[in-house]
């Protein structure tokens, strides 16, 4: 069977309102094995959408619309798919009940026009919505169907689990899952060199997206039951470990933060960050995850070369002769924070975030990484390139709590120096 998502309502062309039917419908059309093709947003004109309507109608299987089931003039969903489908809307009692229950309970009476809300298909029928005043309703016309929800996300969400999925379940033949990699400090370019040939697959499939600072692949497997397509999914997630290797991180939506916590609690070890021109940003990411006050506790901002003389320690002679942005300072930093804190290990970053700020022998982009453990401090050069500075920022984010996992895990950071800490000439 094959979907598309068509979301009513000139507030989303608009972007006052995020679209977040249209992600919640994706995923649940992905789960039940329904092949998407395409999402679309229209706004309140009856013309536009009733072309939409039949085009949409003429390629696909099943319509799902969003929106547009209020009372009011511009509320045209329902009238015009009826049109498309060849149906009318007659009056049902029990839905005008319902309505006048609901006004009701909230000590108003019904206003005129929400009686338009009771007005269903003559051939196709409706669901009882708990939660508002406009029904869920289906029309079907061979062998194509419409579903039409109304907009609210508190009144989409539990129609759909509750009336529209079970009647999808009966119909599907097969199901879709999907598993998630993160990988972090391979480029997509370069994962795609690496693994590029397991995205021929026809069952289970593989994509690869590029985030910022990561890369995540999508394994989706389809079997005629979950249980199934998990099996296949996890046996052709093992072909990515086996040539990625430690740069998966995690999987499904835990991020680079979730997963570091996770690692220093179950080592029983905490962490320290010192930022530059990252601002705290690491510091944030960490302390976003519920329970990181058992591993986190201090997180020194030094933006200024005086912060990091008194706060960290760092030699002014190395700040003198170096540059904030150097080698040198980003291991001090990263020393101080360890020793200032009484972690087990710190990560620290310094570095020119732009757009202002750079030279010829310190672009734009460029950003030193600092990560201590022990008697060793481990030293990497980033470069991002012209970025925008919010971009910036993240990536050397996202590769200091990387490096911080790394460590947690006792796995090297690739790419990185390793100094001893009484080295001479070095921290």
């Amino acid at each position: 069977m094959t979907a598309e998502i068509i979301c009513v309502g000139t507030e989303l062309l608009l972007g006052d309102i995020l679209n977040t039917n249209a992600r919640f419908l994706a995923r649940e059309l992905a789960e039940l094995g329904i092949d998407l093709l395409h999402q679309q947003v229209v706004g309140d004109n009856a013309a536009r959408l009733e072309k939409l309507v039949r085009e949409a109608k003429g390629r696909s299987d099943l319509l799902i619309f969003s929106g547009g089931l209020g009372p009011t003039a511009d509320d045209l969903t329902k009238e015009t798919v009826a049109r498309c489908f060849n149906d009318e809307l007659v009056f049902e009692p029990s839905v005008m009940q319902s309505i006048n229950a609901y006004f009701l309970a909230t000590g108003r009476s019904t206003p005129k026009n929400n009686e338009k809300q009771a007005m269903v298909p003559q051939k196709g029928g409706w669901f009882a919505n708990p939660n508002g005043t406009a029904p869920a309703v289906w029309f079907r016309e061979g062998a194509k169907y419409a579903v039409l929800l109304p907009g609210p996300p508190r009144e989409l969400e539990p129609l759909w689990s509750g009336a529209v999925r079970p009647m999808l379940q009966r119909d599907q033949q097969r199901v879709l899952h999907s598993l998630v990699l993160r990988v972090a400090g391979v480029g997509e370019s370069h994962a795609e060199e690496l693994v590029g040939h397991l995205f021929q697959s026809e069952n289970p499939t593989a994509a690869i997206y590029a985030k910022t600072g990561e890369v995540h692949i999508r394994i989706t497997a389809a079997a005629p039951t979950n249980m199934e397509a998990k099996a296949m999914c996890r046996a052709y997630a093992q072909k990515f470990y086996a040539l990625l290797g430690d740069a998966v991180y995690g999987e499904g939506e835990d991020g680079l933060e979730n997963v570091l916590v996770k690692t220093l609690a179950k080592k029983n070890l905490t962490v320290a960050t010192a930022e530059s021109c990252t601002g705290g940003l690491v510091a944030q990411r960490i302390t976003a995850v519920p329970g990181s006050s058992e591993v986190f506790g201090f997180g020194f901002v030094t933006y200024a070369n005086a912060a990091k003389r008194q706060l960290l320690g760092v030699d002014p002679m190395t700040l003198a002769e170096c540059g904030a942005v150097s080698p040198q300072v980003a291991a001090q930093m990263a020393a101080g924070a360890q020793k200032a804190a009484g972690a087990s290990l710190a990560v620290a970053l310094t570095g020119v975030a732009g757009p202002g700020g750079g030279t010829e022998e310190k672009p734009v982009g460029l950003v030193w990484l600092g990560a201590a453990k022990g008697k060793t401090v481990f030293v990497k050069e980033l470069r991002f390139g012209p970025r925008s500075r919010e971009s910036i920022r993240w990536m050397a984010a996202s590769a200091a709590l990387d490096a911080a996992r790394r460590l947690a895990a006792g796995l090297p950071i690739p790419g990185a120096e390793a100094w001893d800490k009484t080295e001479k000439g070095k921290p």
